[in-house]
């Protein structure tokens, strides 16, 4: 872990600019999911019958689910890339451009042409936009959440390695929120709206990141020569069992989300269409559930180390696979709400939370953002085919064939995370509360006041 560092040559309070720098990291990845969600909520609902329209639903909904996948295929060739850049070169400019790169795709989704008036052609420009995405959005991930990590205090690295986390859900309530506003309009406009709305949001986040500063342990890594010639090289070369692991912890919590807000979405609205604002509303809801659960998730790693917490939300998804569906089929409303509660608000947050710092401690300084981002988003391109597995499954077997693929996720993810080593254990939380302590009494003596929030609280031994 980065812990063992020299303390003398760089605070183990963190920098300065923790708490910016983790605010503009949860704000770009807000603005960065409400875009790439905001493709799959249109792809459930609107892109099979606005792009494939001479198929009929059924190949309309699997075409459409389809164009959705592409995005997560290109997500690993845009963690390598982000990644290879963050440790080569630093984190703030791949942060800058991931997000550029992000806004112009989405932007240009909202203004596309429909089958209707330009024919193949639109579904092909649906496709290249979609791949820009998954680029930006692969490599988005890892520059951020090193980012919050390695300016955060070392005692409270779960926690500020969660606030970027948060904005997971922040994005997708977001994106929710205006689809199940722009619901209300006529036409294409239904669909068109978010993605056009997005262009705000992207302003936004742009201005804020541009006045970040980079990460101390990269500057530190780059002033002492300990940089890598050929980061993603090496990662894959000397950390690829790290690469694996974070695969494994990371099919759970991709197929969690997808098979619920993407797949399950459509899976109502198919058979209940009068159900689809209920499931929107839902999935709004569970998604602000899910910023304050995924903050708490991490600020909890930080007291009790972070395995137990994953252990428990694997247990519990593998627990939900079928009762999702049963519940479901209900078609009672309440019963509905609670699935999204259950599945995005809790055990959904509960993974992402635990993430942050779990994901990023599974390699050194220097390959840090290339390790995780790569791992992070092979999983995430093995996740992005929950839908269209989903769908094909429930073609052939029901609903059991759903519920069966979420199950299966799950296993993995509880395989994975047993087989990891605990990287926050009581011996490594009690030897950085020491020095947290000695700083802090170091920093009074010298007449500088020490934040009350860094200094290790009396349950934290």
């Amino acid at each position: 872990m980065s812990t063992s560092a020299p303390a003398g040559r760089r605070s183990v309070l963190g920098s300065k600019d923790r708490v910016k720098t983790a605010v503009a990291a949860g704000l770009g990845t807000s603005v960065e999911n409400y875009d790439f969600i905001a493709y799959g909520t249109a792809s459930a609902l609107y892109f099979g019958a606005v792009f494939f329209p001479e198929s009929d639903r059924f190949v309309g909904t699997l075409l459409s689910f389809a164009t959705l996948a592409v995005g997560f295929v290109m997500r690993p060739l845009g963690g390598a890339i982000g990644g290879y850049f963050a440790d080569k070169v630093g984190r703030k400019p791949v942060l800058v451009t991931a997000m550029l790169v992000m806004g112009a795709a989405t932007f240009l989704i909202g203004a596309l042409p429909t089958y209707e008036q330009v024919g193949a052609l639109a579904p092909i420009l649906l496709v290249a936009l979609r791949m820009l995405q998954g680029l930006a959005f692969g490599a988005e991930w890892g520059g951020a959440i090193t980012m919050a990590y390695e300016h955060a205090p070392w005692h409270r690295r779960g926690m500020f390695a969660a606030i970027p986390q948060s904005g997971n859900p922040l994005g997708i309530a977001l994106a929710s929120g205006v689809f199940a506003w722009s619901d209300t309009l006529d036409g294409n406009w239904q669909w068109r709206t978010p993605f056009l709305l997005s262009a705000v949001l992207v302003i936004v986040a742009l201005i804020v990141r541009s006045r970040l500063t980079e990460s101390p342990e990269f500057k530190e890594a780059q002033a002492s020569g300990k940089t890598e010639k050929n980061p993603l090289l090496a990662t894959l070369v000397g950390d690829w069992r790290g690469i694996v692991r974070v695969i494994a912890l990371r099919v759970v919590e991709s197929f969690a989300y997808y098979s619920t807000a993407t797949y399950l979405l459509n899976y109502i609205t198919e058979r209940h269409p009068d159900l689809r604002s209920v499931a929107l509303s839902a999935i709004t809801a569970a998604s602000v559930l899910a910023m304050a659960v995924t903050f708490l998730a991490g600020a909890l790693t930080d007291r009790i180390g972070r395995r137990p917490i994953y252990i428990t939300a694997c247990t519990a998804a593998i627990l939900f696979a079928f009762p999702m569906y049963l519940l479901t089929n209900s078609a009672r409303p309440a019963l509905v709400v609670t699935v999204f509660i259950i599945g995005i608000g809790l055990i959904h947050a509960s993974l992402t939370g635990t993430q942050g710092s779990l994901l990023t401690e599974q390699f050194r300084t220097a390959t840090r953002t290339s390790g995780a981002s790569l791992g992070y988003q092979v999983a995430a391109a093995i996740g992005g085919f929950a839908p269209l597995l989903a769908a094909a499954l429930v073609g052939a077997f029901g609903w059991p064939g759903a519920a069966l693929l979420y199950l299966g996720a799950a296993l993995i993810g509880l395989v994975g995370i047993l087989a990891t080593k605990e990287t926050w254990g009581r011996q490594e939380r009690e030897r950085v509360l020491r020095l947290v302590a000695e700083e802090g009494h170091a920093q009074i003596a010298a007449g500088t006041p020490v934040n009350a929030v860094l200094r290790p609280s009396p349950g934290s031994r």
